[in-house]
């Protein structure tokens, strides 16, 4: 089929590029460098080694120093172990089998350490991650094969209409005055044995909290026989309706539902979510945030507190010491010796098969009783998941989801859900080429312009005040968005201006050039004088340590950022209030967001050009994340050349929040 073909040769040119990044990055760079890039933990020390599954042995390391230093480590990538005596001959290869704060396990085919991990110096390097490419390459042939007979597939690649069921599922939502509904429209016995008439009654009234456009969203997923979109632009609760959406679904089908996303953290906050919501959730993978309650949902933990894990651990020590004993004969041994060294190996790997066997059992039964699987898009293909099969699939953060690995959990499912919202950011792809030729168009975004009659759109947000929310609704949202009466007025004080564009143009804020990042030192001053002059006003209001508004500066450019920090750093006045300032890219604060946003925009040339500032998407980020105050700083002049600015600083001007940098400067 034509279309996983194009998307087979974007892929293999992404890889192409990835690998030759990577490259760059490792090939020629000392530890330090690769441990700044965030693709090595040097030094480590070994704190413990176990048998695993098969004829592997697992290694706990520890990094023992630049413990701030943030990495790239993620479960299931690629690692080699070493040690920087000779790290070119001194080297093991293996998998991270889990990684949690400054520990991390690796899995490696040998059944000992290597002698050469007694002699210090080690460390691990990331390898590039072939892996993530090989799944998504099998994801997309599978696709393929399977599309002349899916019906879900040729849906999602447009060759079919969805369907929907026309039933009860709204009357679940709305039901009249005085009638007992379940929350779905099926009969009480597809609900769980174990629900009672409370946990359907508080069902029934979380239902009832969300909007008119959430309703709807949640009945479209419940009818909807293959595809279902729910379009969630900023603040307007997309994570609260796919969790009663979710919950709904479990009871509705009463078997298990997978949730996928593309990042570690959006993963980690449905996790928690739905757990909250009484929902067994089981957590593919390793947390990003590593807090208790999502600790509990991993496998990991579930094991450990399994009743037969006794018993695998008490096999595992009995293995250990067959393996020991066995070690203890010396090199040169005769043939009585080898056969007793043999005799031991082989019993200590029968106890290991008795262990994989108890652990698949283990595995098998926590499955059983999950309703919720939550992982990465291709942590779906997690050697525990890896054959399961599900009813619905949800894919949230669908707008900056590579549409090769969705298709990974794709295939497991006769029903999808995707959520997100294409306004925002798009996924990170390396090759220029690739995005250009298409592998940077998301699955949701093809969805949405396909299937219009199965997409949802949230209507009311819940963050911004109108002014902040009126200009991205009107160029983003067909002017639909509304926000709830709640936010509609908010201010941090009466008579405040919650939108204002400060213009630098005729200020003579020139813009330079470091490396390939554009910087404006004269705006990053400025903005930080101006942040100074309203934290003197907040004062006079009578704003303190105890209610100091949350306050974000952001940029595009990251050598901006960088001059950002600096200012930050030497302001005296704005260091007591270090924990509640946050300086730092647009791209980091997508999903965030705070009382007050600062966007330094930094391009001021007198040729117009604005770079990847015409990136509007990215803007629509950083427009969205302000609750009650948003200020926008840039030259009029250079922006004024691009429509979507010039639009902006007319909207600015007739909301009476534009004004010129000259009046502070006086």
């Amino acid at each position: 089929m034509d279309y996983f073909k194009n998307l087979l040769d974007l892929l293999k040119i992404e890889r192409s590029e990835d690998r030759e990044q990577y490259k760059k990055l490792t090939e020629s760079s000392s530890v330090a460098e690769r441990r700044a890039n965030g693709l090595t933990w040097f030094p480590v020390a070994i704190r413990g080694s176990e048998m695993s599954r098969g004829d592997y042995l697992t290694i706990e390391l520890e990094r023992t120093t630049h413990q701030d230093v943030s990495h790239q480590f993620r479960t299931g990538m690629p690692a080699v172990f070493f040690t920087n005596h000779d790290p070119q001959k001194d080297r093991i290869e293996g998998t991270i089998a889990h990684q949690n704060g400054n520990k991390l396990k690796i899995t490696i085919k040998d059944d000992e350490l290597p002698e050469w991990s007694r002699d210090g110096k080690l460390g691990v390097d990331l390898l590039f991650d072939d892996n993530s490419y090989d799944e998504m390459n099998d994801a997309l042939k599978k696709a393929s094969e399977l599309s002349e007979k899916s019906p879900l597939i040729q849906i999602l690649t447009g060759a079919k209409s969805p369907t929907f069921r026309q039933d009860n599922v709204g009357k679940a939502l709305n039901p009249a005055d005085g009638e007992k509904q379940l929350p779905l429209s099926v009969s009480p016995q597809t609900i769980s044995v174990q629900s009672s008439v409370e946990t359907q009654t508080t069902a029934i009234e979380a239902l009832q909290k969300l909007n008119t456009s959430q309703k709807n969203a949640v009945e479209k997923i419940l009818s909807a026989n293959e595809l279902a979109i729910v379009h969630g632009p900023p603040g307007t609760g997309k994570t609260t309706t796919l969790v009663q959406a979710i919950k709904a679904l479990v009871k509705q089908e009463n078997q298990k539902i997978l949730v996928v996303a593309p990042s570690n953290t959006a993963v980690d906050l449905l996790s928690e979510k739905l757990s909250e919501e009484g929902l067994n959730v089981l957590r593919v993978g390793n947390p990003a945030r590593v807090s208790e309650r999502l600790q509990r949902l991993t496998l990991e933990s579930k094991m450990a507190d399994h009743d037969y894990l006794k018993e695998t651990k008490r096999l595992r020590k009995q293995a250990q010491e067959f393996k020991n004993m066995a070690h203890k004969y010396k090199r040169s041994f005769g043939k009585a010796e080898r056969d007793q060294r043999k005799a031991l190996f082989d019993e200590a790997h029968r106890i290991m098969k008795e262990v994989d066997n108890t652990e698949q059992y283990i595995i098998d039964d926590l499955l059983t009783k999950t309703q919720v699987v939550t992982a990465t898009l291709v942590g779906a293909n997690h050697y525990t998941v890896r054959n399961l099969t599900y009813q619905t699939i949800v894919i949230d953060e669908a707008g900056q989801a590579l549409e090769p690995a969705c298709w990974i959990p794709i295939l497991k499912a006769q029903k999808v859900i995707l959520a997100g919202d294409h306004c925002q950011l798009s996924p990170t792809i390396k090759s220029n080429e690739a995005a250009k030729n298409g592998l940077s168009k998301t699955l949701l975004e093809k969805c949405i312009e396909l299937h219009p009659e199965a997409v949802t759109l949230l209507e009311e947000q819940y963050r911004m005040n109108e002014n902040i929310m009126g200009y991205s609704s009107a160029v983003f949202y067909d002017d639909k968005l509304k926000a709830h009466q709640s936010v509609a007025k908010s201010l941090l004080f009466t008579d405040d201006t919650p939108l204002l564009f400060i213009d630098t143009a005729g200020c003579g804020f020139d813009e330079k050039l470091e490396g390939t990042s554009s910087t404006n030192p004269d705006e990053a001053t400025f903005t930080f004088k101006h942040i100074n002059l309203f934290v003197e006003e907040l004062h006079r209001k009578d704003f303190n340590a105890n209610n100091f508004p949350s306050i974000a500066v952001i940029s595009p450019y990251k050598q901006q950022i960088n001059l950002l920090k600096e200012q930050f750093e030497h302001s005296a006045d704005l260091q007591k209030y270090k924990d509640n300032i946050s300086v730092n890219t647009i791209d980091s604060f997508q999903g965030q967001e705070r009382d007050v946003v600062y966007i330094s925009l930094t391009r001021s040339n007198d040729k117009g050009e604005i770079g990847f500032l015409a990136d509007i998407r990215r803007m629509n980020v950083a427009m969205t994340r302000a609750r009650k105050k948003l200020v926008v700083i840039g030259d009029s002049a250079t922006l004024g050349q691009h429509p979507f600015y010039a639009n902006f600083i007319e909207y600015a001007e007739k909301k009476g929040g534009y004004v010129s940098a000259w009046e502070f400067l006086e």
